[in-house]
């Protein structure tokens, strides 16, 4: 239904005279028990809805809006009336209407918009941030990981002003090192860093992930712990740290790890449901979870990614991916150094996929936006759900259904 212009043209007239507009409920009904205890009088609240709206459309065009806030808001910096417009006016279409503000006040975004305006101590200007010199070494850092990962403008801007590195990105880099952790300890005590997945003790490992111990569900997570070798690490460490570290400094720990963790899972169920009688090591489901959300968000959002050289550097990730997984692959065919049980699977590899093109996209996509509020989120979550309580069962019934000849256990 179309929205009343009176209410409009009154609450946009009240949000730029005080910054209390950022406490306004969706509905009209609340405003005055809302702003308190900034309380403004109804004269200068008053706007003539003929003057900004004359045919009742429910509408108001961004220049008269900006001439409004301009009117009755001179303590909002100009650079930061832009930014208001840009991220009310979300559909660029010239016009604002009551719902614009209803989306705006309403999710996460606003309440980071009016920690910037009234926090921020930078004047966000209006050229981009590329073009802006003088800057450290740590805010050209900061600038360079947004746009790394960032499709608008409005979100980089806001981004490189309100990025403290509090918390730091701990999550990968804590899972890094302790991953780097355990290959150094298996390697000494095995005697061998590389191709260790080779030597016929490594798989009497607790983490490593067995078809004959699927019973023990911490394995299906404790497998990133363990590598086939200090080649296979050393790739899905680089990877981990070259895009994962730069995704976490942007959309935080819980986000990324939850993307991670979701790659790692699924990885280790779709090889108990693919390929049956195959054990499972490395992180390689975690990292391509991370790795294919970053790329299909570029190539979704191609015209707004301004990162330096993004085809030749997407073309080296992708290559880099395919030899990761082709050594997967080769491997899993060679013949094993423990006979009957076959080398570790690369199906892992493409359940971190699945999951970095639907859940992982979904969060890159949606950068300081409530996720609850996209129902794409949830359609992904409960295919997620699915697939899990499916493998789930899946493990508990169709191996003795089958009557597969799984290996001995380790």
């Amino acid at each position: 239904q179309r929205p009343h212009p009176r209410p409009l043209i009154k609450l946009m007239a009240c949000m730029a005279t005080c910054y209390s507009a950022a406490m306004l409920l969706p509905s009209p009904l609340g405003l005055r028990q809302r702003l308190n205890p900034y309380e403004v009088s109804n004269n200068s609240c008053f706007v003539s809805p003929s003057q900004f709206d004359p045919e009742s459309t429910g509408y108001i065009s961004t220049e008269k809006f900006r001439n409004l806030l301009q009117r009755h808001g001179s303590e909002l910096d100009p650079h930061k009336l832009e930014v208001l417009l840009a991220l009310a006016d979300n559909n660029s279409d010239g016009k604002i209407c009551y719902q614009d503000f209803v989306n705006l006040m309403s999710n996460k975004r606003s309440n980071s918009f009016r920690q910037a305006i009234l926090q921020g101590n930078r004047r966000l200007c209006s050229k981009a941030l590329l073009e802006e010199s003088g800057l450290s070494l740590s805010q050209r850092l900061i600038r360079h990981v947004a746009y790394e990962t960032l499709p608008r403008e409005i979100d980089r801007k806001w981004y490189y002003d309100s990025y403290t590195c509090c918390p730091p990105p701990w999550f990968m880099i804590a899972i890094t090192i302790v991953e780097v952790a355990f290959f150094l300890y298996n390697g000494v005590v095995l005697d061998r860093f590389v191709l260790q997945v080779t030597h016929p003790l490594y798989l009497k490992n607790s983490l490593v992930y067995h078809p004959q111990l699927r019973a023990q569900a911490w394995r299906y997570l404790t497998y990133i712990f363990m590598h086939a070798g200090i080649e296979h690490l050393g790739l899905n460490v680089a990877l981990q740290l070259l895009v994962g570290v730069p995704l976490e400094m942007v959309h935080g720990a819980a986000k990324i790890g939850f993307v991670y963790i979701a790659g790692v899972v699924a990885g280790s169920l779709a090889v108990s449901v693919a390929d049956m009688t195959a054990p499972v090591v490395g992180s390689s489901g975690g990292v391509y979870a991370l790795i294919s959300a970053h790329l299909a968000n570029i190539v979704m959002n191609w015209s707004g990614m301004k990162c330096q050289f993004k085809l030749l550097r997407m073309a080296l990730a992708l290559i880099c991916m395919s030899f990761e997984f082709g050594r997967a692959v080769w491997l899993r065919f060679h013949p094993s150094a423990y006979p009957p049980c076959p080398h570790p699977s690369f199906v892992a590899h493409l359940g971190g996929v699945l999951v970095g093109i639907t859940l992982g996209v979904v969060i890159l996509r949606n950068y300081e936006q409530r996720l609850q509020d996209q129902s794409l989120w949830w359609i992904f979550i409960f295919i997620y759900v699915v697939f899990v309580l499916f493998a789930v069962f899946w493990n508990v019934f169709a191996y003795n259904l089958l009557d597969l000849k799984l290996p001995p256990p380790p």
